[in-house]
């Protein structure tokens, strides 16, 4: 009887320390939060920088766009961003549409309109998976749609900040967290890239940024660090480009609602002056 009461503690301290060490390892290769970034759109009065945005879409242009499409952008949108309607006509120039059929029955490619929207770099998704192996996700609403978890209580305290920054300060983690080699321990699978903010760790993507790999005319750092925060920015605005109106009528909205309470009061007071 001894020996089994023995026996049962032995197995469990080794059960116990198994699953300690396997809790150890687990946590050395556990998935960081994004730091906190400052965005010039953040909290209730927040606002794009255009010249931010106009930045991010040169770099999406020139990097991003060999892969990724923006199927809910249109070019004319872009007069948002500060450029004029012969800019947009010009950019727009630059993309071949699928257009059609014509009085052949054929579909045929044309040069890009301001009406139309961007087209995707691929013909269809299992084109994609083919040459990325995976269908690179769409800019269009991704900084909406990628997050992370802030956790009590700070998920309270978003309500009353309006934080909503998750999906940006994700992406720029995700595009400045890439590392030359996997630490000591970590099996990277073939074909993979290390990053310290994906899921995982194991990426498809490699690296999409790099020191002066796109050129600024106003004189901002050619740095990843800065490509990464002009990207994102204008990946929020595609996502959200209404939001500077949102937040401005919620502002009216709240102080329309203000006064009215003050209304509602006095005339209650007066209403029943006689009665009390």
């Amino acid at each position: 009887m001894a020996r089994s009461v023995l026996a049962l503690v032995l197995a469990g301290s080794l059960l116990g320390l198994t699953a300690t060490a396997f809790a150890a390892g687990e946590s050395s290769h556990e998935t960081p939060q994004p730091p906190r970034q400052k965005w010039s759109f953040s909290g209730p009065f927040g606002h794009y920088d255009r010249g931010q945005l106009q930045r991010g879409f040169k770099v999406y242009k020139e990097v991003c766009a060999v892969c990724h499409g923006m199927k809910y952008v249109a070019f004319r949108n872009l007069t948002a961003l500060g450029y004029s309607e012969g800019q947009v006509k010009a950019i727009a120039a630059e993309y071949k549409v699928q257009d059609g059929p014509n009085d052949q029955g054929e579909m045929f490619e044309r040069d890009g309109r301001p009406a139309d929207y961007f087209p995707t770099p691929w013909k269809n998704e299992n084109a994609a998976r083919a040459q990325y192996n995976g269908v690179p996700p769409d800019f269009s609403v991704l900084a909406k749609a990628r997050g992370y978890e802030r956790g009590f209580p700070w998920f309270i305290f978003d309500i009353f900040t309006q934080f909503q920054e998750h999906g940006v300060d994700y992406i720029h983690a995700l595009m400045v967290g890439y590392k030359e080699k996997a630490p000591a321990g970590f099996a990277l699978p073939q074909g993979s890239y290390y990053n310290d903010y994906f899921p995982g760790h194991a990426i498809a993507m490699p690296p999409p940024l790099s020191d002066k790999r796109v050129d600024y005319s106003d004189g901002s750092p050619t740095t990843v660090d800065q490509y990464a925060k002009d990207v994102t920015a204008f990946m929020m605005w595609a996502a959200e480009p209404h939001m500077e109106i949102r937040k401005r009528i919620g502002f009216q909205v709240m102080i329309f609602l203000l006064v009215l309470a003050g209304l509602l009061y006095f005339a209650k007071k007066k209403v029943w002056a006689d009665a009390h």
